[in-house]
């Protein structure tokens, strides 16, 4: 029989995910309804093995609010590990829901890589973010943004582009007047090309958009380069290698540019693809219905499953990730996509509870949210403070899109025609209910307008009055 786990270094408020810890590292994960849950480590040959031999791992104890956890001493930052769930339906590995990165090797069926947070180099002490209503934000897709190799020649039709290859257009941004990017999600999805609404891996950064530490070193460089222009010393290789701090690398030189970043996040539904290895049925209960799916509901979203809100453990992973983003990542704030399927999936209190917490967290980190009610006069629900509204700092308008488009038909008329800028004024006054802040977040372009797989496409507005 397996030995439990050490509860060393272990209580109810123990972090969950693994957490470097005097002398080890700690694991913890929710499973209510498993039989067992262990701890399966890297072995020798480099893999964990297909076969898991239970008495070879760490057994985790269960506590009594359905927690198992345990501390596995000599660990480190950079060591492998997984789950291994025993449950009703079956048996077999599962990455960790909190896994903070995961091995570039052979995913969805890799190893995950304990984190020490700490380990970034920050030089942003002295950052601060506009305020809200003095944002210019500029959106962008990671994988097919920029990419250029060492004699200029643009190679994005060759690779999926890098998140330090957008480093090289940190410059770009300053000069431009952009205060803020938002950069697409990154969380870590199923498959290589994607817009990144459908991630399964929420505490891991999208390991396509990394850079592997055989190719780092022109990107040291790169990165050393911005680092020297604002007085501060190189980083080295290592202090790149990996996902979490290559992105941490992007946003503390957006910082040293004064560029604040925006987190565009994803807490409606998970997935466009689960595989066994996932969060999905994360207790391993028979696949006879999916409300045994532990984190999910049976209902669907944009090809992926809507978050049980109902459950107490589920609004408290969806929060965790965001304080994660907001204290380890150090984002400025976060985009919220589509809360409309939020606030009418039962989740109307855990988006109080969300807003509530990150503001406790981070109170100048901004809170966006694409909320579209289905009568327009009720979107300021997304912004009122709560009882009456879900308490984001802004939430998404149209009425500025539409104007300007609205404009350039009128000019199509020809030097005679009339064109009528009094709407455009309105709209730029305009605000959510309350007049005394600024509660509208206006887009001239978004990425739901040029994607072609949205049926309500739109040329962008400089092809507009080009044709």
């Amino acid at each position: 029989m397996p030995m439990p786990a050490s509860q060393s270094n272990i209580t109810s408020s123990t972090p969950l995910g693994a957490t470097v810890a005097p002398g080890g590292v700690t694991f913890r994960t929710w499973a209510p309804k498993a039989l067992e849950v262990y701890i399966a480590l890297k072995q020798p040959t480099g893999t964990v093995p297909a076969a898991f031999p239970k008495n070879s791992g760490d057994l985790l104890v269960k506590d009594a609010e359905d927690f198992w956890a345990g501390f596995v001493p000599g660990l480190k930052d950079g060591d492998l590990y997984r789950f291994y769930v025993v449950g009703t339906g079956s048996e077999g590995f599962k990455r960790d829901p909190y896994a903070r990165e995961l091995e570039f090797n052979g995913y969805p069926d890799c190893n995950c890589i304990v984190r020490d947070p700490g380990t970034y180099p920050w030089h942003d002490a002295g950052f601060r973010p506009p305020a809200f209503s003095d944002l210019i934000i500029y959106q962008f897709h990671i994988g097919v943004f920029f990419a250029q190799d060492s004699a200029g020649t643009d190679i994005r039709r060759h690779r999926i582009c890098k998140i330090l290859d957008v480093v090289d257009r940190i410059e770009y941004f300053a000069d431009l007047g952009v205060n803020a990017v938002m950069p697409l999600p990154f969380q870590e999805y199923q498959g290589e090309n994607s817009l990144g609404y459908n991630g399964t891996d929420l505490f891991s950064p999208e390991m396509d958009y990394a850079v592997p530490a055989a190719e780092l070193a022109p990107y040291v460089v790169r990165v050393n380069r911005l680092l020297a222009a604002k007085g501060f010393a190189s980083l080295t290789a290592a202090q790149l290698t990996g996902q979490i701090n290559q992105f941490k690398a992007f946003i503390d030189l957006c910082h040293l540019h004064g560029i604040a970043v925006i987190a565009d996040v994803v807490y409606n539904h998970a997935g466009g693809g689960f595989d066994d290895q996932s969060i999905k049925f994360f207790d391993r209960q028979p696949y006879t219905t999916d409300n045994n799916s532990l984190y999910f509901t049976d209902k669907d979203h944009a090809g992926g499953r809507v978050f049980a809100y109902s459950r107490q453990e589920v609004r408290q992973f969806v929060i965790d990730n965001g304080k994660s983003l907001l204290q380890e990542y150090h984002v400025d704030g976060l985009r919220y996509d589509q809360v409309t399927v939020i606030a009418e999936s039962g989740g109307w209190q855990f988006a109080q509870d969300l807003t509530n917490t990150l503001r406790y967290v981070k109170p100048e980190a901004v809170q966006i949210a694409e909320y579209w009610d289905n009568d327009p006069g009720n979107r300021w629900k997304g912004v009122a403070v709560p009882p009456y509204g879900m308490g984001f700092d802004m939430g998404y308008s149209d009425a500025l899109r539409d104007t300007l488009r609205d404009l350039i038909a009128q000019t199509t008329g020809g030097r005679n025609a009339l064109v009528n800028f009094d709407k455009l004024r309105d709209t730029l006054y305009m605000t959510y209910k309350d007049s005394s802040r600024w509660t509208v977040f206006q887009c001239i372009e978004n990425h739901d307008l040029l994607d072609f797989n949205h049926t309500g496409r739109e040329p962008s507005a400089p092809h507009r009055r080009a044709c």
